[in-house]
């Protein structure tokens, strides 16, 4: 009986803390932000040619299965990636108004269309241009490169 009580009374501390907001849950959050790292974060380099997205692409486990078509780099620190998410909302591909846009330098990678994974093979662009990323959570967290 003591134990159903404390259940209880640990139900009710929990509900009133999510109510206050003072507790978030995750939903994931937090995996797809580090999904969100693994694919498109690399703050220690300035910009990439073809062997650098050949190489990362591999490592960050892009080519396992089959080659992914597109991807970019943002090379910023974290910081600096955060604060997109501090930018005012506007509308993503989805059609979620949860994405952010600001500036950054990149490297994209378009997969070459030769090439048979794991062995994928790329070109790159390297740039500074307009990023747009959806984020989610309290504080906002990037989750998802939408453009």
């Amino acid at each position: 009986m003591a134990l159903q009580t404390t259940h209880a009374l640990l139900l009710l501390l929990l509900l009133t803390l999510l109510g206050l907001g003072l507790v978030q849950p995750s939903y994931g959050q937090d995996r797809m932000y580090q999904r969100f790292l693994r694919q498109h974060v690399d703050p220690d380099v300035t910009g990439g040619n073809d062997g650098y997205c050949n190489l990362v692409m591999q490592r960050r486990k892009m080519t396992s299965h089959q080659c992914k078509h597109f991807n970019t780099f943002i090379h910023e620190d974290l910081g600096s990636i955060h604060s997109i998410c501090r930018t005012a909302n506007i509308l993503c591909k989805n059609g979620r108004m949860n994405c952010h846009e600001g500036v950054a330098k990149v490297t994209d990678c378009r997969e070459t269309g030769s090439s048979r994974a794991p062995n994928c093979r790329y070109r790159a662009k390297a740039s500074t241009r307009r990023v747009v990323i959806a984020c989610e959570g309290n504080p906002e967290v990037p989750v998802h490169f939408d453009k």
